[in-house]
C-alpha cells in the first residue's frame, strides 16, 4: 500500500494546537502498536508448533522476522515523536523566531509521513501473521477430525 503524500500536505495550514493533536495521536498510536506487537509475539509463541510444522514454516519464519525488525524500529520512532512534541512545547513557550514554525511544520510533515508508513507496514505484517495462525488452526482441526 503506497502512502499518498497529498493527504498529509495539509499540515502547512494547521494551527499549533492541531499539530499538537497530531503528535499526541501519533504517540498514542505508536504505544498501542507496541502493545499489539507484544500480543502478536505471545500469539506466535502459543502457536509455535503449528507455525514450524507443515507448509507454512517458510512464510512463518519470514513474518516473524519482519515483526522483529519492525519492532526494533518502534522505539526510535516513538522517541522521535516525543521529542517532536517537546519541541512544539518549546516553540510555543519561547519568543517567536521567523521561519521557526515553518521548519517545525516541515519536520512535522516528515514525522507524520514516517508514522503513517510505519503503521501501514505493521498492518501488513499483522494481517500476514493472523492469516498464518488461522491457516495452522484450520490444519490442526482437520488433523483432529481425521483421527
Amino acid at each position: 500500500m503506497e502512502i499518498n503524500k497529498s493527504n498529509i500536505k495539509y499540515i502547512e495550514w494547521r494551527s499549533t494546537e492541531d499539530l499538537h493533536e497530531d503528535v499526541m495521536g501519533s504517540i498514542s498510536e505508536l504505544r498501542f502498536i507496541k502493545d499489539e506487537q507484544q500480543f502478536l509475539e505471545d500469539l506466535i509463541k502459543n502457536h509455535t508448533l503449528g507455525l514450524i510444522s507443515g507448509n507454512v514454516f517458510e512464510k512463518s519464519k519470514e513474518a516473524v522476522s519482519k515483526l522483529s525488525q519492525h519492532k526494533k524500529k518502534l522505539k526510535p520512532l516513538l522517541k522521535k515523536a516525543m521529542a517532536h512534541s517537546n519541541n512544539l512545547q518549546i516553540l510555543l513557550d519561547e519568543e517567536e523566531v521567523p521561519g521557526e514554525l515553518e521548519g517545525y511544520k516541515e519536520d512535522h510533515y516528515k514525522l507524520m509521513f514516517e508514522v503513517v508508513a510505519y503503521y501501514s507496514k505493521f498492518k501488513k505484517i499483522k494481517r500476514k501473521i493472523f492469516n498464518l495462525i488461522k491457516q495452522t488452526m484450520k490444519e490442526g482441526k482437520q488433523r483432529r477430525l481425521l483421527k
